[in-house]
């Protein structure tokens, strides 16, 4: 493990330029783990956007052309990259994330393998031919790149997220400007590096930074765009969604969640507990497939929460850099500050406070790992996503009931259920208004399946071959 605390100098990338932050303005990459500011990350320019997305069109016009096997060499070059610096780009994402190191590490080989399925995927993007009403026509369906990309990723996973974004768009021949998390810019600035030590064509991809309401207008009003994918919030999901409907223009969008867990009487608690403390505090919480809302049964509800309870005290919290610790700090003071303000609202409305609740030390911004029992339907946390290290329960005894309260909310990214019944599992998995869902088990995140969800949680996907079909546009041709 590298325990060195270097951090390169973020800069902005454009038409295969790397720019610092000379004659731009400038804002503060800080390590969530220590407080201390690790760089200067420039902000691109109203002209730094205008060069962004002139590079963006020209570098579509090659791409586009290039046949989609000489494409996957460049993904597949870029992913052995990944692997080679994989080290070194985990000690940057620790630094300015602060997930463990070992998650980190994790993180940037599965980019890697997210880059060589794309890559994989991208050369069977097929069209068909249907066969003609008349002798000698000729009836084709093309399948074709949609056009230059404006994407926008978060800070809570920097290699993943991007990757998915990043593979998908160009395996099928779209060009990108991407617009990265401010807070995490290190680890995504690896990620393109690696595309542009592999061979990209100049232009093809565009890295900019800065006031992220400002970026967005101005590149989702500019002609050159003509898909946006973006991750994030609920609320700025919407505002992005309304800017491309100005253009007609189409969208990914993979938002908020709120994602009920559902244990059912008959469940293996050992493995209901063992899965769900792996997937809620992975990250610290700051997942928005981790779930939160635990609809207990009655009858296993306090044995639940005395394992769980037991499982999250043992974590050991701390800087992500220490090979004991197992989890990192929240990304930034407001999420601290979010946490407590969950915690004392559901606790005013009668909530049981288990374990945990309260921050760690004076520097940093750590969070002890909590635990809510009985959590009334009025408290704040049970309807707002909270992004954080904390779980709340209710009881049940219905699965009518159950299904209802886990269906309530406008959040329908994934859900998750224990039980040993078949029959109930089926039921879970038919009845569970959501995208995914994950019964007995809490991963979902592979490269070959779809990743997404429904209702305000967003649509379309970033994984498998529905990952592929945002960036793609269909053409009819016929010919006599």
């Amino acid at each position: 493990m590298l325990t060195e605390r270097t951090y390169p100098e973020p800069r902005l990338f454009i038409g295969g330029e790397w720019l610092d932050a000379t004659g731009r303005t400038s804002r503060e990459v800080v390590n969530p783990a220590t407080g201390e500011v690790l760089a200067r990350l420039p902000n691109a320019s109203s002209t730094d956007l205008d060069d962004a997305l002139a590079a963006a069109q020209r570098g579509f016009e090659v791409w586009r052309t290039t046949p989609a096997f000489e494409r996957a060499q460049v993904v597949k070059r870029a992913a052995v990259l990944l692997r080679e610096r994989a080290a070194e780009i985990a000690t940057v994402q620790t630094l300015e994330q602060g997930k463990p190191y070992t998650d980190s590490y994790q993180e940037i080989l599965g980019a890697a393998e997210i880059f060589d399925w794309f890559a994989e995927e991208g050369c069977r993007t097929y069209g068909r031919v249907v066969p003609p009403r008349v002798a000698g026509q000729r009836m084709l369906v093309l399948r074709e790149p949609v056009g230059p990309v404006a994407a926008f990723s978060p800070w809570n996973f920097p290699a993943t997220i991007p990757a998915r974004k990043l593979s998908a768009a160009l395996a099928t021949g779209c060009s990108v400007v991407i617009k990265p998390a401010e807070e995490t810019p290190g680890t995504t600035l690896a990620l393109v590096r690696a595309f542009d030590d592999a061979g990209l064509p100049k232009g093809v991809l565009n890295v900019v930074f800065g006031e992220p309401a400002e970026i967005s207008r101005r590149l989702i009003a500019s002609e050159v765009i003509r898909k946006i994918s973006f991750t994030g919030s609920i609320a700025v999901g919407k505002q992005l969604a309304r800017l491309a409907a100005d253009g007609m223009k189409r969208t990914t969008m993979e938002l908020g969640g709120h994602a009920p867990v559902i244990v059912f009487g008959d469940a293996n608690l050992d493995l209901a507990v063992l899965a769900s403390i792996a997937a809620k505090f992975r990250n610290a919480g700051q997942i928005c497939i981790a779930p939160t809302r635990f609809y207990l049964h009655a009858r296993i509800h306090d044995a639940f929460v005395e394992r769980f309870a037991a499982a999250a005290k043992a974590i050991r919290v701390g800087d992500g850099l220490d090979p004991a610790v197992k989890m990192g700090p929240l990304a930034n003071p407001r999420r601290l500050e979010a946490m407590e303000r969950f915690t004392s609202d559901a606790v005013a409305h009668g909530a049981t406070l288990v374990t945990g609740g309260e921050r760690i030390g004076s520097s940093g911004f750590f969070y002890r790992p909590t635990v809510l029992a009985d959590v009334p339907a009025s408290a704040r946390i049970m309807n707002e996503e909270p992004f954080g290290p904390v779980i709340v329960t209710s009881r049940f005894t219905d699965l009518d009931e159950v299904i209802a309260q886990a269906n309530r909310l406008p959040y329908g990214l994934a859900a998750y259920a224990y039980t040993e019944s078949l029959k109930t599992a089926t039921a879970i998995g038919d009845r569970l208004d959501v995208g995914m869902v994950g019964i007995n088990g809490s991963r979902l995140g592979y490269p070959e399946v779809p990743f997404g969800g429904v209702k305000e949680s967003g649509h379309g996907s970033e994984g498998g071959i529905e990952g592929l079909e945002g960036y793609l546009t269909t053409k009819l041709v016929s010919q006599l």
